[in-house]
């Protein structure tokens, strides 16, 4: 259905491609091929980019502000084929690039497999997970990219990184009955800083995004990715994300969360992973939270200023 036009409504997306500079830039990461469960995630950054439309560029303050007229927002396009070693090689060099040019780049996923190279790319020496699973399994799959990027060996040697300090790793929404007990002592072992979906309702927002930003960006120069896995929300609010359960996030918390850590200047990258547009409901409600979850970054961005 073509949306209306009201040339006094500016609608989000369809922004102009990247060039040399901008202070946020999108990039689709359409990962799929190593998930372990059947996923068309490959199809996701098409679908948020086709549902950002359905939304205005509006902040409502007080002052009400436009976020077309507060930032430079880029869209750099695709990696065609970003799986396996040459894949992830390719989104490496291609984050280094946009994150020497821009203060946020913003990789839309793609399954969770996308969150390592990224943050790679970005030279992430911190990391915030939501997410109600650790990614620690062995192996490269969309459940490990926590251990990899602790663990591995950088898969492009000609890009000088250093594996990720699990102290510096908080993990916020980890859920009962989505896990393990032997990745949980694994975190516990790494000194991964993990809260849990309890810990994170009892403490409040607010205080748990004090402490995440506080380790993930310790240290001297640090560089904090942010991997929003949208399955931490509850199934009925995220039906297109295959592992979420009953009694996740609503959609205003992982909205909330995702504002509050990205107006944070250590912030410099971020994901948006384990959205299956093809498995979606009807409504497409879990790529309408994914698009509104990138104009909550923009909107963090926009109030570093």
């Amino acid at each position: 259905m073509a949306l209306s036009h009201d040339p006094l409504w500016p609608r989000a997306g369809s922004w102009p491609a990247f060039g040399a500079a901008a202070d946020a830039v999108l990039l689709g990461v359409p990962t799929w091929r190593t998930s372990l469960s059947p996923t068309g995630a490959h199809a996701t950054p098409a679908a948020i980019r086709e549902a950002l439309p359905r939304y205005g560029t509006a902040l409502m303050g007080p002052p009400t502000r436009d976020l077309n007229e507060l930032l430079r927002i880029t869209d750099a396009g695709d990696i065609a084929e970003p799986d396996g070693p040459a894949g992830e090689a390719e989104v490496i060099a291609r984050v280094r690039e946009l994150s020497e040019a821009a203060e946020l780049v913003v990789a839309l996923g793609g399954d969770n497999s996308l969150t390592y190279p990224v943050a790679l790319g970005a030279r992430a020496t911190g990391l915030i997970t939501f997410d109600a699973h650790f990614d620690l399994r062995d192996g490269v799959s969309n459940g490990s990219p926590v251990r990899r990027l602790v663990e591995d060996t950088p898969v492009a040697s000609l890009l000088p990184t250093t594996r990720l300090d699990p102290t510096r790793v908080v993990q916020i929404g980890i859920a009962d009955f989505a896990n393990s007990v032997a990745y949980a002592r694994r975190a516990a072992e790494w000194g991964i800083r993990v809260i849990t979906l309890d810990e994170l309702r009892r403490r409040g927002a607010a205080d748990v995004v004090t402490e995440a930003l506080e380790v993930a960006g310790a240290g001297a120069d640090p560089r904090v990715h942010l991997d929003i896995d949208v399955d931490v929300c509850d199934g009925a609010v995220a039906p297109g994300c295959p592992a979420s359960v009953p009694g996740g996030l609503q959609a205003w918390e992982l909205r909330a969360l995702t504002r509050a850590v990205a107006s944070d200047p250590r912030v410099v990258s971020a994901d948006i992973a384990e959205v299956d547009a093809t498995a979606d409901a009807a409504d497409a409600r879990t790529v309408r939270l994914a698009a509104l979850c990138v104009l909550e970054l923009l909107t963090g961005l926009a109030l570093r200023r």
